[in-house]
Order: structure tokens, then sequence, then C-alpha cells
């Protein structure tokens, strides 16, 4: 049994029926037995928008210093689900850990000084790594998504019933306790997505169970540099305060404070926003985000756009920012350029783009108070990348923005590939309204819309995952790949389609699907597919890779292996080796491994023992049995199976 998956102690059974009161040696009794279920707890409610690896460290440092300093009273203590009494203890370093992880996302007050559960952690600290998690399937990440969706109450709410049991007058007592103001609308959120409780006990959720990849090294190595200039200016300055004369004053050469910079004025200024000629991309030697002209209706409104520009540079606490994985959410360095001012359903949208980034800023229409901001990375962008931007979601709808060389626009259901592209109108390059798959309900995936855009004689198929800039699809061997666009790249995509669920919110820039293999079945009933899916980000690390094998008939591909930041299945490394265990109707069970063409042989060891030359590997097998692959290349490399 996994440390984590320990139930508080029973309470002592001389617990009275007030308050107890916890010395501290007790709470640390508490805190050290069950230390990885209340850094999960922790790490569940911290808000998601930390990133990964700042979740972890807080997590534990969270869970660290809900070790009270004195005798403490704690609150009464509700019992979990099970009628189990809890040991007053955890009951209240578990307190101390929901109160400072909610605290954690509370946003910073201008006039106030922020807590300490706002402020990154000093403790624990890891130099030249990153630390996160372990990847869990589709499942966790569809929940984690949900769970982001929530606030700091509901996220509670929902863990404090699937991880700690407690009923919801239990939930209740916590809450108040930690000083939520309304505690039956955190409750409401938490009815609001599915009970997956056993999910909470997936590795995806685990702040103590993780993995560990270098920061960049070349950055790293720039900054010693710069530290070591630094300092040495720092000794020089130094000495020149010291000098007689009227040297340095304390702020060198800076400005008074009061003083107002011209850069900063000028990138807040909406009569200096850049704007690309109507023909630019006609006749440029770029054509990419840097030509798209300024559209829509309220391209000519200066408050709209003095308002966009000043929530961009300093978005205050009624505006929802979000921001792709790795990219910076800062004002902008100068003058950006506007693509887009206009009425969109119910809101007002601007697009802005700063040579990097891609800010989508939206108003309600009615005048309401609120504001979302949100931040997508587009540098390295070429044609093909820079097709469509995200305009607006509403009712399970999705409307976007064309690059003026888009003449046609399609919704295409990727799961149905023989069915008709339902052609859509363009008005100024704004598409009408289609399903989104990323607003999908829950449940059985039958069906995927894709966007098909037409350039020219050029087709391109781009598919919405929850982001501003929409991802690019495309089939073939990496290298080599092209757009997913025709009859045979369509059928290669639609078994796999629901697959990219699973990638949802990552930053996704493009991904591609690659029939590596066909392997005969050992039963005589045709052959299966092996097909191997990676998803590219803009940021450049991060890809996740999927191994999928489908059988003659097969509606979907089942996931046979799975992998994050690999080179397999990729322009750099296009090699890939997986395996799965499969059972015929004869009820006999095998081990089906293949590889990619440049595979000369492979070999099983473990559980199952045994080898095949060429690419393709059959063996005998029981259930539940496991297997090391190692394939031989051509060039006499070894590869291992994808993991």
């Amino acid at each position: 049994m996994q440390p984590q998956d320990v139930a508080p102690r029973p309470a002592p059974s001389s617990a009275s029926s007030a308050d107890p009161v916890v010395d501290v040696e007790q709470a640390e009794a508490a805190l050290v037995e069950h230390y990885p279920r209340l850094a999960r707890l922790a790490y569940l409610v911290l808000p998601p928008g930390l990133g990964r690896g700042r979740r972890v460290l807080t997590a534990h440092a969270l869970t660290q210093r809900a070790l009270p300093r004195n005798r403490t009273t704690t609150p009464v203590i509700p019992a979990q689900s099970t009628g189990r009494e809890v040991d007053p203890g955890y009951a209240l370093v578990r307190l101390r850990v929901v109160r400072t992880a909610l605290e954690a996302g509370l946003p910073l007050r201008r006039r106030a000084l922020p807590r300490r559960s706002q402020l990154p952690p000093l403790l624990p600290h890891v130099r030249g790594l990153k630390l996160f998690p372990r990847s869990g399937g589709a499942d966790e990440l569809a929940l984690d998504q949900r769970l982001s969706a929530l606030s700091g109450p509901g996220r509670a709410a929902y863990v404090l019933r699937g991880l700690e049991r407690l009923p919801d007058d239990g939930v209740r007592q916590v809450l108040r306790a930690a000083q939520v103001a309304d505690v039956d609308a955190a409750l409401r959120e938490a009815d609001g997505v599915p009970g997956q409780y056993g999910l909470l006990g997936s590795p995806e959720f685990d702040p103590c169970s993780l993995q560990a990849r270098p920061t960049d090294l070349l950055r790293r190595r720039q900054h010693t540099r710069a530290a070591l200039v630094a300092g040495a200016a720092l000794v020089v300055c130094g000495a020149m305060l010291g000098l007689p004369g009227d040297g340095l004053g304390p702020d060198g050469a800076a400005a008074p404070p009061y003083a107002q910079n011209p850069a900063a004025e000028a990138a807040l200024d909406p009569g200096r926003l850049t704007r690309a000629a109507p023909a630019a991309w006609e006749t440029s030697a770029r054509t990419d985000f840097s030509v798209w002209p300024a559209r829509g209706d309220l391209t000519g409104d200066e408050e709209l756009l003095r308002r966009a520009l000043a929530v961009w540079a300093r978005p205050g606490e009624s505006v929802g920012v979000s921001a792709t994985p790795g990219t910076a959410t800062g004002g902008p360095a100068g003058p950006p350029q506007l693509l887009y001012a206009g009425d969109v359903d119910t809101a007002r949208v601007v697009i802005l783009h700063d040579g990097l980034r891609l800010v989508r800023y939206a108003e309600p229409k009615d005048g309401s108070a609120g504001a979302a901001l949100d931040f997508a990375r587009t540098d390295g962008a070429g044609r093909a990348a820079a097709t469509a931007v995200v305009l607006a979601r509403a009712d399970g709808n999705v409307r976007y923005l064309t690059a003026p060389w888009v003449t046609k626009a399609a919704a295409r259901d990727l799961a149905r590939p023989d069915s008709a592209a339902e052609e859509l109108t363009l008005t100024d390059g704004v598409t009408s309204p289609l399903a989104s798959p990323v607003q999908q309900q829950s449940g059985a995936c039958t069906s995927w819309n894709a966007l098909e855009l037409t350039d020219g004689s050029d087709t391109r198929v781009v598919t919405d995952l929850g982001e501003l800039v929409p991802a690019r699809l495309t089939t073939g061997r990496p290298g080599s790949a092209k757009d997913a666009s025709g009859a045979e790249a369509l059928g290669t995509w639609a078994p796999y389609a629901c697959s990219l669920g699973a990638v949802r919110g990552q930053g996704v820039r493009s991904v591609n699907a690659w029939e590596f293999a066909t392997q005969p079945l050992p039963d005589g009933t045709g052959s299966g597919a092996w097909v191997c899916t990676r998803a590219e980000t803009w940021r450049g690390e991060g890809a996740r890779v999927l191994a999928q094998f489908r059988t003659p008939g097969g509606v979907q591909g089942a996931v046979a292996a799975k992998a994050q930041d690999v080179p397999a299945c990729g322009e750099r490394d296009p090699q890939v080796l997986a395996g799965v265990l499969w059972k015929s109707e004869g009820g006999h069970w095998y081990l089906l491994a293949a590889g990619g063409r440049d595979t000369e042989s492979i070999e099983a060891t473990g559980g199952i023992s045994d080898s095949a030359e060429g690419n393709l590997l059959t063996a005998k097998a029981e259930q539940g049995a496991r297997a090391e692959l190692k394939g031989t290349l051509d060039s006499g490399r070894t590869i291992g199976g994808l993991r």
C-alpha cells in the first residue's frame, strides 16, 4: 500500500466533545505519518496557474509549515464518511494545509503586503532541476482541466469529499474553519465535476513521486556569466560611490519615481498601435501573424483599444488571465500590432500581437464588470501555423479569425472521414460558429470537430485544444509529414481523433499521426495497425507521444505506450518501438511488438522471452505478463520500448 493511501489514524478514546487542544508533538506525529497525503491535498487545492513545478514545491512548503509553534485548539473534527473519527493532530494540520493553500490562490493586492503563502517558497529549493509529478492518462488530464476551472474553495470541497472522504457537513466545517466566505457556493461548484474520486490517488497528483528534468542549460550558463559580470560591476560601482565629488546617486541613472517612461507610454497609446497594410501579406517575404491586417468593426474605437492595452499592462482583480504553458504574461515592450477589434457574440474582442505572443482581450458588451485576457506563444510561426486564431467560445461553439490568405473554411468531423465537410461562412475573416471538441460533454467520444482551411491549392486541418491558437494536424513519417487533408490522411486520423483530448491545454503547436507498422494477427483475423501520435508544443519542450494499436474493425485505437519529453517519433529521432498484450478470439494471449521500417530486430526479455528478425515480434504470453523490449536498428543503434 502506498503511503498516500493510508487513512488517518483513529482518535484516542479520551477525546471529548469540546474542541480538543493539540500539542506540538501530536501535530508533528500526524504530519510525519500522513505527509504524502497532506502534500497531495495541498497540490490539488493550489491554483493550477502556478505551473506543475511551482505547485510541487509550494505544496511541500505549505505542508511543512502546517506544524504549529505551540499547543493549539483545533475546531470540532468531522468524521469521515465511513464513520471513523479523525485524529485531532491530523485534523489540525489538515486544516492549516487547506487554509494556506486557499490563501496561495488569492490575488495580490496593490496596497497590502502579500501573505507568505502567496510568495514563491524559499524552501524546499532545487537548483538546476525541474520537478513535476508523473503524467497520468486522459482521464486524469480531463479531471485536472475540470478542477482548474473551479475556484479555490470549489477545488477544496471536491478534494475533501474525494481524498478525505468527508461528508458534506464535514466539508462545510473544514471550509468554514479555513475562513471560506461562501461554503455552499463551493459545494455547488464541486457538484459540477463528476465524482471521479478514485483518480485523485493517481501519480498525476502525487507531489511525492516526481520526475526530474534539467532546466535550460544554455540559459543557466548565461545567467552564471551575467551574475559574475554584475558582481564585478557592483564592486566597481561601490568604489565609484565612495569617491569624492558628484558621482552616481542612490538610483544611478534612473529617472525620479514620478517620471513617466516614454516607451511604456507608447505601448499603452492606442494611436501608436501598428497595423499591417491590407495587401502586405501578398508581397511580404514573411507570411505569419505580422502581416495580418487589422479587421473588425471596432478598429477605430480608441476607448476600447485603450482599455485593452491598459488591462494587458495592469490586469485588475476582476480580470481572468490565462496563458499557454511557457508564455510570459507581462505587458508589451512597445506598441503591439492590432489584428482584430470587434463585436463577437456577447463580447467585444481585441486581438493583439507583439511579435512573440498573441493576446486576446474580451469584455462584456453590456458593460458589466469583468474581462478576460488570454496569452499564447506564436514565435517562429510560419504560414502553416498562422492560419487561424480563436475569437470566442460560447454555448459549446467556437469562432475563428482566419488568415487573410484563407479563401474557404469548413467544419469536418475527424472521427467520420467519409462524411462531407460542412462549409462555414467567412465574414471579414471571421467564421460562422462550429461545435468545439473542447466543450463536448463528458462520456464516450464519438466525434471530434476540426477546422478545414483552404489556402489557394493547399488545404490544412486544425483543431481547437482549448487555447488561443488551434493545433495543426499532420500525417506521415517525421521529417516528411504533410497536412492532414485528403481521404488517406483523414482515414489515418479517424481512429485516433479522440486521443487529442489528452493534450488539451498543453500549448500544442501541431500533432502528427504516423502509421509506422502493420502487423498480421496470429489468429489469422487480419492485420493490426500501429500508429504513433506526437504533439509538439510552441515552447519546444513538453512534447507528448502516444503509440496506439488498432485491430481490424476497431473504431478507435488503444494506447499501448506513452511518453513525454522524448525525441522518439519526432523529426530529430523518427524511431519508435512499442508492444501490447493482445487476446485472440480463441482466448490465447500474445505479445505484439513493432518498430519502424529501420528496425532490424526486436527482443523481449523479462516476463516474456523471445526475439524476431525485422520490425515485428509476435510471442506467446500469459495474461498480465510484462516484458522489456529492445530494438536494434539497421545502423546498429539500440532503442528501448516507448515509456
